[in-house]
């Protein structure tokens, strides 16, 4: 088993051995309310609650708007997870921490190839690429369907591209997101909104003749600001549906490297136990500049306790 099928195995681990506990923990609950309902990513966990979350994205594309017409098929894929829990007793903090682990492969390879792990030369690299400290706070006490997340990216990788295969941003990124959900009363209906900004900074990206990164990033210098709203209906307490529409720009502050896209999808969750929640949604990139036009498959798993 290669270090990176290893790293995936043991995170996969990791998290099942908190859903393990946390549904040994969720049998001696007896409420009956609905973490899918409840604990929106808005919302703080209180003093000595965990919360873990298990999300796999994969994008896969072949048109962008570098090309005109169909392109071989690249697939970007980006396992995820974040842990926070509870401090102080007034649920206004949350600390924690988030690992990526990527795989990637190009050249018109298959999508599902990217759980190969063989990092086969000039079509696929894969690994552990970045971690990061992580806090979610309330800033107004009185409004604690608004929450921000603040978390600072460092990155584990030694070249963004390599044999012409890009893994990861090489540079630093200071990320915040902004959570707001809102319940209509006397209905199934809920919104949730978000702002994600990223500030990537460090050296200007620096290639060689091979096109291969050797230092700095193709991102540093530049902001990305990405809001989404998703509106979701609850059939039922333990089951929603939802839509959702994402729009994303980077801003150029000095890289001379500009990006925009927007994207349309939907999903579903699932609440499988008291703790756990199961997450599947699709998303299509509709329209960009400077940018893949691809789909993702995502599925997340979520435990509470």
């Amino acid at each position: 088993m290669n270090s990176s099928r290893r790293i995936l195995f043991f995170l996969g681990l990791l998290f099942m051995s908190f859903v393990n506990f946390a549904q040994d923990a969720s049998q001696d609950d007896s409420r009956q309310t609905s973490n899918i309902q409840q604990y929106t990513p808005s919302k703080l966990m209180g003093k000595g609650q965990w919360d873990i979350k298990w999300f796999n994205n994969l994008y896969t594309e072949t048109k962008s708007t570098f090309a005109d017409g169909k392109q071989p098929r690249q697939t970007f894929f980006t396992s995820t997870l974040e842990t926070y829990t509870g401090v102080g007793e007034n649920r206004r903090w949350n600390v924690g921490a988030i690992v990526e682990v990527r795989s990637n492969v190009i050249a018109d390879r298959k999508a599902l190839d990217v759980f190969k792990f063989d990092g086969e030369e000039s079509t696929a690299r894969s690994g552990l690429t970045s971690i990061a400290p992580s806090v979610k706070f309330v800033p107004v006490a009185s409004i604690s369907n608004f929450s921000i997340q603040s978390s600072f990216f460092i990155p584990l990788v030694d070249q963004e591209t390599e044999n012409g295969v890009f893994l990861d941003q090489k540079g630093y990124t200071w990320q915040n997101r902004f959570f707001y959900d809102y319940t209509f009363p006397g209905s199934k209906w809920q919104l949730f909104s978000e702002l994600n900004s990223e500030f990537h900074f460090g050296k200007k990206s620096v290639r060689d003749a091979n096109d291969d990164t050797i230092e700095g990033s193709f991102a540093n210098n530049s902001l990305s600001l990405t809001p989404g709203v998703f509106l979701s209906y609850f059939p039922s307490s333990k089951f929603t549906i939802l839509a959702l529409a994402q729009h994303s720009q980077r801003l150029d502050l000095g890289n001379n490297f500009g990006q925009d896209y927007t994207a349309v999808g939907g999903g579903t969750k699932y609440q499988l136990t008291h703790a756990l929640n199961l997450e599947l949604l699709y998303t299509n990139f509709v329209r960009g500049n400077s940018t893949g036009l691809g789909q993702t498959f995502n599925l997340g798993l979520r435990a509470i306790f």
